[in-house]
């Protein structure tokens, strides 16, 4: 979902939305999306930027559209219905890992595509009160779904040094996790932690000045770390992704846009697993029924260009992968 805005005049709307990668992920869907009736699940809508290009595109095509967030469901709507689609389009509340019990729930055997375009939303990175960002002082609160009962500062004050280590490591890939969760623990016994600002702060200040030289702000490994943790991301996307596979029909399409390491493993993984024939070497012919159910479309994670890069920074770190489902399991 990362993207990015550019500037619009009515400071009341979010402004004209750039999706990452909409050229290649629409070039990946076509196949599988343009037959009359066609079902396209985006699992995570946002501002339905890659959603909105399909739906110009393939005048058959049903969408079915997933989002925690309110206000990005809210925001996606608009856009569906301004641009003529609203028939076509169904917006439901729900986590992407929820996928199965939505098209059980709107009838729904099989779909044609399913997209996941991961990592924090325009709507919500471009929104400092919802404390994704370290740029502004804001709220410690990171909560795709603002009705969700644990937010960052939740984690920061409640969870035990070593166990605040662990998700920095982990999910922030932190050299100096350790270090980080000793200092918020002395200073959460002084006051606890409520905003973004002084949480960016401490962690600057608690690693080395070498290394603050490199690698853009230095909090921004901990906010990653906070925000796959209060939203769950990695749990989601490891029950989310391999339920959508089940759900393609014989030549439907997988799109998946990651942004960082931890989240293109899965999906690698996941694929690749996904694309094995499980015959067994001593077999003299392979056994059909153990044979791959996806065809790998991508070689690697895809990267954007540098034409889209020049327009899109935040597209930076963002790679594609894609499958295509290519027999039903036995």
């Amino acid at each position: 979902m990362s993207s990015t805005d550019a500037a619009a005049p009515d400071p009341a709307r979010p402004a004209v939305h750039v999706p990452v990668l909409l050229e290649r992920v629409t070039e990946l869907l076509a196949p599988a999306c343009s037959a009359e009736g066609a079902v396209l699940v985006d699992a995570t809508l946002g501002l339905a930027g890659h959603s909105l290009a399909m739906l110009d595109a393939h005048p058959g095509l049903r969408l079915v559209g997933l989002d925690r967030d309110p206000e990005a469901r809210a925001e996606a709507t608009r856009r569906i219905a301004a641009a003529g689609h609203a028939d076509r389009a169904t917006v439901v509340p729900a986590v992407f890992d929820e996928l199965p019990d939505v098209l059980t729930r709107l009838g729904i055997d099989e779909v044609q595509g399913v997209l996941f375009d991961l990592g924090v939303s325009s709507l919500q990175l471009d929104r400092p009160d919802r404390g994704f960002s370290y740029s502004a002082d804001a709220p410690l609160d990171m909560r795709m779904d603002p009705e969700a009962p644990r937010t960052a500062a939740d984690v920061v004050n409640t969870y035990s040094p070593k166990e605040l280590a662990r998700v920095l490591r982990v999910y922030g890939e932190e050299r100096f996790a350790s270090r980080i969760a000793a200092a918020i623990d002395r200073e959460r016994d002084r006051e606890p932690f409520t905003g973004t600002a002084r949480l960016a702060e401490l962690v600057r200040a608690s690693i080395p000045a070498a290394t603050r030289r490199t690698g853009g702000h230095p909090a921004k490994r901990t906010f990653q770390a906070l925000r796959i943790e209060v939203n769950d991301e990695l749990g989601v996307l490891e029950r989310a992704l391999p339920a959508a596979v089940d759900a393609l029909a014989v030549g439907g399409r997988v799109v998946v846009i990651t942004f960082h390491s931890l989240e293109d493993r899965i999906v690698k993984q996941t694929l690749a697993a996904g694309a094995l024939d499980r015959t067994p070497p001593e077999f003299p012919l392979p056994v059909p029924e153990l044979g791959p159910v996806l065809r790998l479309l991508t070689r690697g994670g895809e990267s954007a260009s540098a034409d889209e890069l020049a327009v899109n920074p935040r597209a930076a770190s963002a790679r594609v992968r894609a499958a295509e489902r290519i027999r039903r399991a036995a």
